[in-house]
């Protein structure tokens, strides 16, 4: 994530001198913030707000949410500032020390792994809807008339694309020009927000949708809570924050909560515009990724099919690339440790082996377990550290070392001890949760 942060920087900022880091302004500012965050995420959101029980408990949710949101965001930012460093890792090892840094380490890369899952659940969803289209267009039957062969199985289709796209894109130690195209994720967020709202109001009657049943309140607090992981997921752009504080032009701690608050207030509205339109277009009928709820026929839901797939295929290589460079850096200092020496040579071997494995395992996991609302559990279980235990921890230390007022040192130090309890909360939640329903299906 910082490392798209960091190239969407470079190519919106402009500074006087080509020697000058590159300074932001508020507008690429909340630009790249929105970039980070919006994303395959948006497609499971109607479903989040069925399993929550209605808009309105799903939306109540996702505001109390928002608090910590955006507080995560400022208590990085104001780290940064104190910690003169500027990546997420750098941060929490500076601020927190060595142990906390290493965990945020694995917690990263582990995150990036499973983010890399869910796209490929993504991807293997749209090519299912588009073979089925495929077939419905050429032979004129319908999708269930459908005969099933191996070679027109959505997962070896997935395979394919993984073999012949997607490893040749990931192996070179270089991103490449497939960094530039990552503003196709907002793109696709956009669209698709857009879409669903207009189908809603292109149906031909509402009546028969929308029953009693789908505005009764919750029936257990887990239901209510249900909703959290998709919302740290959709949510997610804490890591790339302290890149985008760091290129700022103005750094005041003022602006860069007003950068916070506007970023997520547009997210917020995309977000619930798409949950709420699709849960009433589907009711509990919606499926955890909401394109798989419309007909494969559907010429507006087959664009934006292409376009988050198109989206995930280029930024799948980009968040191998980063959770690679985290285990790899972790091998060349064991070698250099033991050898003294790092060759070119080992270096090479270490990155293709790392992410052949990296790509055969996210795929197996992806062909098993293709529910993406299941995925997602443990993804916003694992965010929660980056949303809320991380800064929490931050802003705790921060205040033993700065100099406040007792009163301010003391309410921070309380709030920072809230938002620690709520992410461990909400991880302790979104895992237990995830690992019951896995054991259930198994």
């Amino acid at each position: 994530m910082e490392e798209l942060a960091r190239e969407s920087i470079c190519l919106l900022a402009r500074s006087a001198s080509h020697a000058d880091p590159p300074r932001l302004g508020s507008f690429g500012a909340v630009f790249i913030m929105l970039k980070s965050a919006l994303g395959a995420g948006l497609l499971n959101f109607p479903w989040a707000f069925q399993k929550a029980g209605g808009v309105t408990t799903a939306l109540s949710v996702e505001l109390v949410s928002l608090v910590f949101l955006i507080s995560g965001l400022i208590i990085l930012g104001y780290a940064s500032s104190v910690s003169r460093q500027n990546t997420y890792q750098d941060v929490v090892r500076e601020v927190c020390g060595g142990a906390v840094g290493q965990l945020c380490e694995i917690c990263f890369c582990f995150n990036l792994f499973m983010i890399c899952v869910a796209f490929l659940v993504v991807v293997q969803d749209q090519l299912e809807k588009l073979s089925l289209s495929l077939y419905e267009t050429v032979t004129g039957s319908s999708e269930g008339e459908m005969p099933y062969h191996w070679y027109t199985d959505q997962r070896f289709a997935l395979f394919i694309m993984c073999v012949l796209i997607i490893l040749p894109l990931s192996i070179p130690k270089e991103i490449g020009i497939q960094k530039y195209t990552s503003v196709l994720g907002t793109l696709a967020a956009t669209y698709l927000c857009v879409a669903v709202i207009v189908k809603y109001y292109l149906m031909e009657s509402h009546t028969a949708i929308i029953t009693p049943e789908h505005s009764q309140g919750v029936s257990s607090w887990a239901s209510m809570f249900s909703v959290v992981p998709t919302i740290c997921f959709g949510f997610q752009c804490h890591e790339a924050c302290i890149a985008i504080y760091s290129s700022m032009e103005n750094q005041k701690l003022f602006h860069w909560v007003v950068i916070s608050v506007v970023s997520m207030f547009f997210c917020l509205l995309i977000y619930t515009l798409t949950g709420v339109y699709g849960f009433m277009t589907f009711g509990r009928a919606v499926a955890s990724d909401i394109l798989m709820s419309y007909p494969g026929n559907d010429v507006v839901m087959i664009i934006s099919r292409l376009l988050f797939g198109i989206s995930i295929i280029t930024i799948y290589p980009i968040i191998l690339l980063l959770g690679r460079s985290v285990i790899l850096n972790l091998m060349v200092r064991v070698q250099r440790r033991r050898w003294g020496i790092v060759t070119h040579s080992f270096e090479t071997r270490c990155r293709v082996v790392l992410t052949v494995i990296w790509i055969t395992v996210t795929l197996l996991i992806a062909m098993f377990v293709p529910d993406m609302g299941e995925v997602i559990s443990v993804i916003g279980g694992i965010s929660a550290f980056f949303i809320f235990i991380f800064p929490g921890l931050c802003l705790v230390f921060t205040m033993q070392t700065e100099s406040v007022s007792p009163r301010v040192r003391v309410i921070l130090t309380v709030w920072g001890v809230i938002t620690i309890v709520v992410g461990a909360f909400i991880f302790g939640q979104s895992t237990t949760i995830a690992v019951m329903e896995l054991c259930q299906k198994f």
